[in-house]
């Protein structure tokens, strides 16, 4: 049996993972990587990657694809005026800076503490999104400047680097709870994904060059035959969830992303 074929066996659950990955990513402006990196770590045994490398290559291949996926829907949201460019434009060095820190900890630490942490923090977000609109008013008037908001974008990079997300959930949760509209805290996260895959990439790329066991199609801990598979349906998906994030009433959305954030928390934690 070639390489290839095993791969085969694994595209139409690729392709499937990129479409769910891709319509998350349009209606909450997430990258899609908590549908992705699960995905990953069940298929990339079939194509010859060591038990020891699976995590590491399912976070790379994610910011891989994210690339796409958030530029794609950055698009969509920013033709009905729904992303904040001067915002992601002061964030961008603090984040960059940010999954360079991120990079740096996923080569020599585990993410199970992490992990833990994010899923915790994920599920009391969610309560917040579920309550009553009136109970659930910000909690800031607006996003702090200077240092603080520094250290948030920064910790933005660094937290979505380890875990192989577009930062797109806690975007949004930083962004709603200092009173940003819904739907623009949504469309300015997606802008946020491609920020952090760029060189949250690059970075799984050079950490994981030489290293044994990571299978065919694999460019350090990106592998590249997967990561193509994610993106050929994530393009198309993307606009999809954009639409349906605009058809809905804020209040209805908000209930939606608060549902979305409740899963997200228990599979983190059971991930554990």
């Amino acid at each position: 049996m070639s390489a290839l074929s095993p791969f085969v066996f694994a595209v139409p659950a690729l392709l499937l993972a990129g479409a769910a990955a891709g319509f998350a990513g349009g209606l909450f402006g997430i990258g899609g990587g908590f549908v992705v990196v699960p995905a990953l770590m069940l298929l990339l045994p079939l194509i010859g990657i060591v038990p020891d490398q699976i995590a590491h290559v399912a976070v790379g291949t994610s910011l891989a694809s994210i690339i796409v996926t958030s530029l794609r829907a950055t698009a969509s949201h920013a033709r009905r005026g729904a992303v904040d460019f001067a915002l992601l434009r002061s964030w961008t060095p603090w984040v960059m800076l940010g999954t360079v820190g991120g990079t740096v900890l996923a080569s020599v630490v585990t993410g199970e503490g992490l992990t833990a942490i994010f899923g915790t923090g994920v599920l009391a977000f969610a309560v917040y999104f579920l309550l009553p609109e009136r109970q659930g008013a910000p909690l800031f008037a607006a996003l702090p400047s200077g240092l603080p908001r520094a250290g948030i974008a920064s910790a933005l990079g660094a937290f979505s680097t380890l875990l192989g997300i577009g930062g797109g959930t806690l975007t949004t949760l930083t962004m709603t709870v200092c009173g940003t509209p819904i739907h623009r805290a949504i469309g300015t996260a997606a802008g946020m994904g491609a920020i952090i895959a760029v060189p949250a990439t690059i970075g799984f790329v050079i950490i994981g060059m030489g290293e044994a066991g990571l299978g065919w199609g694999s460019l350090g801990y990106v592998n590249l035959p997967a990561a193509l598979a994610l993106i050929a349906t994530s393009v198309i998906a993307a606009p999809l969830g954009v639409a349906a994030a605009h058809s809905l009433a804020p209040a209805l959305l908000r209930r939606a992303f608060g549902l979305y954030l409740t899963v997200i928390g228990v599979v983190m934690i059971a991930r554990i």
